[in-house]
């Protein structure tokens, strides 16, 4: 049966369906940095940069000498004084701000941003307790895009090549730190301008004074990159949380399960995190299945900081393990990348390739989070429909490419044992090996702090809702599993006190620097 024309539904599985004139997949940070530096240089009118975090610390550079400043804070303000009349407006996430803001070279900069009235600065606090901005969306003149999961800040920086001895992969103090594997998306065209207006409103509701597009004839894509798609049809999905006098928006959630049971012979997944209900009542229906497809997540042996291996790692074990129990064909692999030096590369990627149909980039993960307390952004791109027909092979290659990086080897060896064996699975195993390799997930012993923790959900909430919700009333993460779930099938210990303590001293702790900054964003 042909898959049919329906897997975008604006309103229900994604916001918008928007037509791209050409379109990128960039993966990891040294290729972003420079495709963004380049096209920020072709601005005229308007930079929008919303994010999860920025520092404007770190290097921005790129392999040819532009004139500008290498760190990416001094080259806003050099590319201000170079283009009269561009506007920079960049909005973070309030809370995470706390990590940045207070280094001396950044209250230096912001001092400077302050009285420059051409850039302007604000910290968004529209969101639920404990809840985040997730977005990682630079818009340019409404004309160019990037949609993915890369911030602009530190530790993001890499090549695609993780070199265990990299010179460059520093922070801004000097201090060297692991490989990191990302990806985001250049769009332009119609898409951007929706993008922009995004960004707009989400300037607006966070306090800002509204913002005008951008009105400019632009063209603002890097003459050096190429684009992998042209005269496509783009859908844009949104996680927007419930709050007071804000319509809550679960497009990812939906597109996540829409995805999965299109799924026919493989189902392919990069994400930071594996800890989502959700996705795994989904997998689990489709491994059931005598004749359903195969899914392979990769993802990074462990979570990062000091609550998120409690939260992340303890669900991610006790769903791989109840997933291991119902994946009796064999289906179900998860694997960790590895530099040729045996360290693990951090996976902070958010890419889904099914079969050779969809290819879907954002800032969402496979977490609780990330589809119903954070604000996310992801953009898909479904050969399935009729502008899109003819980029199959686009999308495999893609996920091809992706394969041979982490398997140490090219797009063709990947193609053609994809041919032989049929199977993805099958593929990753013959080529796998010691060194620069995938290696498989092990499922750990938790303790039963961590049991506990991890089945009721106390650090990663579906929703605002649950934050406040006793913990005897949460369905616990394993329960539906142990039920069989029916979708429609488309063919083709911290406490919750301790969680509220540290929300509330992260606002006070930047209230008046907030303050300040908010102020001068409206002038």
């Amino acid at each position: 049966m042909d898959t049919p024309d329906t897997l975008l539904e604006p309103g229900r599985n994604c916001w918008r369906i928007e037509h791209a004139t050409r379109a990128a997949v960039i993966v990891d940070a040294d290729d972003y940095f420079k495709a963004a530096r380049a096209a920020m240089l072709r601005a005229k009118k308007q930079i929008l940069l919303v994010g999860w975090d920025f520092d404007a610390r770190i290097r921005f550079g790129g392999d040819k000498d532009d004139g500008g400043p290498d760190q990416v804070g001094a080259f806003l303000s050099w590319l201000v004084r170079r283009t009269p009349g561009l506007q920079v407006h960049i909005l973070r996430w309030d809370t995470g701000a706390i990590k940045t803001l207070f280094h001396g070279q950044t209250l230096l900069r912001i001092a400077q941003w302050i009285k420059d009235p051409q850039i302007h600065m604000r910290l968004d606090g529209h969101h639920p307790p404990t809840g985040s901005h997730h977005q990682k969306v630079v818009v340019i003149d409404d004309d160019v895009a990037f949609c993915g999961g890369i911030d602009m800040t530190v530790d993001r920086w890499d090549t695609r090549q993780h070199d265990d001895d990299e010179p460059r992969r520093l922070e801004p103090d000097g201090t060297p730190y692991g490989p990191w594997h990302d990806a985001t998306t250049m769009l332009q065209g119609p898409v951007a301008r929706t993008l922009g207006d995004m960004c707009r409103k989400r300037w607006e509701v966070s306090g800002g004074s509204a913002l005008a597009p951008a009105s400019c004839d632009a063209d603002c894509w890097p003459e050096d990159v190429e684009s992998d798609f042209t005269d496509v049809e783009v859908g844009i999905a949104l996680t927007v949380p419930e709050m007071a006098e804000q319509d809550p928006r679960h497009e990812i959630e939906a597109l996540y399960v829409d995805l999965i049971m299109r799924a026919k012979r493989w189902f392919y997944a990069e994400s930071q995190y594996f800890a989502s209900r959700k996705v795994a009542e989904a997998i689990a229906q489709r491994l059931a299945e005598p004749d359903g497809p195969e899914f392979v997540i990769v993802h990074p042996t462990s979570a990062q900081g000091w609550l998120e291996p409690i939260a992340m790692d303890s669900a991610r074990a006790r769903l791989v393990e109840a997933l291991q129990q119902r994946d009796v064909h064999g289906r179900l692999r998860l694997y960790h990348p590895y530099t040729a030096k045996g360290h693990p590369i951090y996976v902070h990627a958010k890419v889904t390739v099914v079969d050779d149909e969809v290819l879907r980039v954002g800032s969402s993960n496979f977490n609780n989070r990330s589809l119903r307390l954070d604000t996310e952004c992801d953009v898909v791109i479904d050969a399935g429909r009729e502008a899109n027909a003819a980029e199959r092979g686009t999308i495999a290659g893609i996920r091809n490419a992706l394969l041979a990086e982490h398997l140490d080897t090219d797009c063709q060896t990947i193609e053609d044992l994809l041919e032989q064996t049929g199977s993805i699975i099958s593929t990753i195993e013959k080529l796998r090996g010691d060194g620069r390799s995938l290696r498989p997930y092990e499922v750990p012993d938790l303790d039963s702090v961590r049991e506990w923790l991890a089945d009721h959900k106390v650090l990663d909430p579906e929703g605002p809702g649950e934050m406040f919700e006793a913990i005897s009333k949460r369905t616990p993460l394993l329960a539906r599993l142990k039920h069989r779930p029916h979708f429609k099938r488309q063919d083709g210990g911290l406490s919750l006190v301790g969680a509220g303590i540290l929300a509330a001293g992260a606002a006070a702790g930047i209230g008046l620097l907030a303050t300040a900054i908010s102020k001068r964003s409206d002038k």
